[in-house]
């Protein structure tokens, strides 16, 4: 087959196209796809909203079902990781002043959500205590970037953690191309502050070389000697 017989590829946006045709058809398998491509991301835009994992996911739930019960106004204008992200940006905000309300018409409740969100990556399973030193940092690193005020918090989730270029971030968050570099800036400076302050007793902890590797260690070097136990 000549290159002028070869058949044309759908580009990114075709097929973009495409997969949101069949999911407003109700193909569960294209709504499946949309869902795991992009919840990663939906889901750490919106806690940096809420500060709250359980609450986020209840936020991003209700995301999707919006999303999806109008995916026919999805005009393709905007890539659709935008469209879904102004979605959840707006539901999460929704939430927040719902919740403010709240706490001023009652007394506030300690929050029992603790869990770690891993937003660096998956952490390794054959090593308990470098799990535990790298979960106290995930730990340092997530107070950290609660601790930041909202309008520095959402632009440093959507361009550190999420990698979103300046003008994409500038576009989702509807503010100036200056402002998200200016934010940004900030926000660097606030967590590096906080982290200077908590990384010390962290630190006694890193590079840990006990337990399972200490052990393993040990009998290597015992059978390498020839040594009797």
């Amino acid at each position: 087959m000549s290159p002028l017989q070869m058949p044309m590829l759908p580009t990114g946006a075709e097929a973009e196209a495409d997969l949101v045709r069949r999911a407003i058809s109700g193909d569960v398998q294209a709504v499946r796809a949309i869902i795991r491509t992009h919840n990663q991301r939906l889901y750490r835009l919106v806690r940096a909203v809420i500060r709250s994992n359980a609450d986020a996911e209840d936020v991003l739930q209700e995301a999707y079902l919006s999303a999806f019960s109008n995916l026919n106004r999805f005009a393709g204008d905007a890539s659709l990781s935008t469209w879904l992200s102004r979605i959840a940006l707006n539901a999460a905000l929704a939430r927040l002043r719902a919740q403010k309300r709240l706490k001023r018409a009652a007394p506030a409740r300690p929050s029992t959500d603790a869990d770690i969100l891993p937003f660096p990556g998956s952490l390794p399973t054959a090593d308990p205590e470098r799990i535990m030193a790298q979960r106290q940092l995930l730990s340092l690193v997530e107070e950290a970037t609660d601790a930041l005020p909202e309008t520095f918090r959402l632009v440093f989730v959507t361009r550190v953690i999420e990698g979103l270029s300046v003008e994409e971030t500038a576009s989702l968050l509807d503010i100036p191309i200056a402002t998200v570099k200016s934010r940004l800036h900030r926000a660097r400076r606030l967590i590096r502050s906080r982290l200077e302050e908590r990384i010390g007793p962290v630190m006694t902890d890193a590079f840990p070389f006990a337990g399972t590797r200490c052990d393993r260690l040990m009998e290597t070097v015992i059978a390498r000697l020839g040594l009797t136990k």
